[in-house]
């Protein structure tokens, strides 16, 4: 399986991430990407940049080292209601957004019923493309709903990399994200692969992605990032 495509990568304008878009991209190349989404934290991560940073987009060329670049963002799950840190027309107006639940802005004292409801309610808005990291064990909710809504909706469900690293603080994320795969598969419902690189050695880097698509025998036409014309039928680019 080829993938040739990262949708989740940070550079160091998020403020906890280490490398400069020349570096993502230059990295995305020698491990021969054809395109690398930078998705920045938006502005209620502590750290991050501001909603200048995303609004001035516009002004990036969307190619380096050969490399396509999507510009866009990761945007936080506020609360159980679904509500997102950056305005609609910004978001509209970025390449690729992806929608996540972080401690530090959604807290963790919700229950489940209020996890995939904040899930649910994210994806129906169609300026949502990907529901980043929904593998955390920190926040147990439905993956049968979440997977139908994602089917629904037309919203593409993540696999995360550094999810599943041994350091990550997110728990039960191998477990979790098998279970999805699975509802995935039943429902036939595509998946994207995102490194969640926060330094360059780890653009693209999907050692523990492949791991688990060979492990379950994922179909590869399920895996959208193996084929770029499918990809940005998905996400706000021609």
């Amino acid at each position: 399986m080829k993938i040739i495509a990262d949708t989740h990568a940070h550079t160091l304008a998020s403020g906890h991430a280490y490398s400069t878009i020349k570096e993502m991209a230059s990295a995305a190349k020698l491990r021969g990407l054809k395109a690398l989404a930078l998705t920045e934290h938006a502005p209620e991560m502590p750290g991050t940049c501001g909603l200048f940073y995303f609004q001035n987009l516009d002004v990036v060329p969307r190619e380096a080292d050969g490399v396509r670049l999507l510009m866009g963002a990761e945007v936080n799950i506020m609360d159980p209601d679904g509500t997102v840190d950056l305005p609609e027309k910004t978001c509209r107006d970025l390449d690729i957004v992806v929608a996540s639940i972080h401690p530090p802005c959604y807290g963790l004292d919700h229950t489940p019923e209020e996890n995939i409801r904040a899930y649910v309610e994210v994806m129906k808005k169609p300026y949502i493309h990907i529901i980043g990291h929904p593998d955390d064990g920190r926040f147990p909710f439905d993956y049968e709903t979440l997977v139908r809504t994602a089917k629904e909706t037309g919203t593409l469900l993540e696999i995360n990399n550094s999810s599943m690293r041994p350091q990550s603080s997110r728990k039960g994320t191998r477990e979790n994200i098998l279970t999805m795969l699975d509802l995935c598969r039943q429902y036939e419902v595509p998946v994207t692969t995102g490194s969640d690189a926060h330094v360059d050695a780890d653009a693209g880097n999907f050692t523990y992605v492949k791991e688990v698509l060979e492990y379950c025998n994922f179909p590869e036409e399920l895996v959208i990032t193996t084929d770029w014309d499918r990809l940005k039928k998905f996400l706000n680019i021609q």
